[in-house]
């Protein structure tokens, strides 16, 4: 579980966040959802350590993050597994190479050992005998999966993923959304997840956060989108006449 408390963070004069208080709980997706400028990133960046906030604090279970030193700090971060928009690989790395990064970088496996727990990862997420291949080499829904293999690598208990469907095609999402949602189920993690994808919305929402502003405006699930009463929720997801019709279906079943 990950808990952030009374967060609020601003660059010069500009609040960004305010008052944030969100927990993320263990074996779910929990996503961050919002438009552009609400805040999701700067919230993730902090949640993962990589921005200080002005005031609050970040909880990963009982333990708390904003107040550790350097070499404690390492510990947490050896324990989370980051997907990064546009998967972010290595161009003159292979597959193998590319997933095997987090192994060299902080774990004493022999070679061997490495390369075993790579096509471990890579038999997971669908991809066997694709080690020698080049991230050009394949397709862009394959390098999100490398990207997730790489993310889950060292067993993480905590999983970030930013904006995981950027770019891709609706079928493509379906298929990353599902891995995701398995790979957390599976292995019981804490799953945060950055997106404005509503397919992974109404797919995966076990829990979501509504930033609005820079504050929370609405929390739920999948299955409360729909029929929520809350303007901003509705000004937000119901912008797609598609949905907005599956708003009025969802309404009429309750009556």
């Amino acid at each position: 579980m990950i808990r952030a408390e009374n967060i609020f963070k601003s660059f010069g004069e500009t609040e960004v966040l305010k008052d944030i208080s969100l927990e993320f709980k263990k074996g779910h997706t929990n996503l961050i959802i919002g438009r552009s400028g609400a805040g999701k990133t700067v919230l993730l960046k902090i949640l993962v350590g990589l921005l200080h906030p002005t005031d609050g604090s970040v909880y990963y279970d009982d333990v708390n993050f904003t107040q550790l030193d350097k070499k404690s700090v390492r510990e947490i971060r050896m324990k989370v597994g980051m997907l990064f928009q546009g998967s972010a690989l290595f161009d003159s790395m292979t597959v193998e190479e590319n997933i095997r990064f987090p192994l060299d970088m902080f774990t004493n496996l022999t070679l061997k050992e490495k390369r075993k727990r790579v096509n471990e990862c890579l038999e997971r997420v669908n991809l066997d005998g694709s080690n020698d291949k080049f991230p050009s080499e394949i397709s862009g829904g394959m390098q999100k999966r490398v990207g997730i293999a790489r993310a889950i690598v060292l067993n993480p208990q905590y999983l970030f993923c930013d904006e995981p469907n950027s770019g891709l095609d609706p079928k493509t999402s379906l298929l990353i959304d599902e891995l995701i949602r398995d790979i957390t189920l599976e292995n019981n993690i804490t799953t945060i997840i950055n997106t404005h994808d509503m397919n992974s919305v109404m797919e995966i929402g076990d829990s979501i956060a509504l930033l609005y502003e820079g504050k929370v405006a609405w929390q739920g699930n999948k299955d409360e989108v729909l029929t929520s009463d809350n303007e901003i929720l509705q000004g937000f997801i119901f912008a797609s006449p598609f949905l907005q019709r599956l708003r009025e279906a969802a309404l009429g079943n309750q009556q």
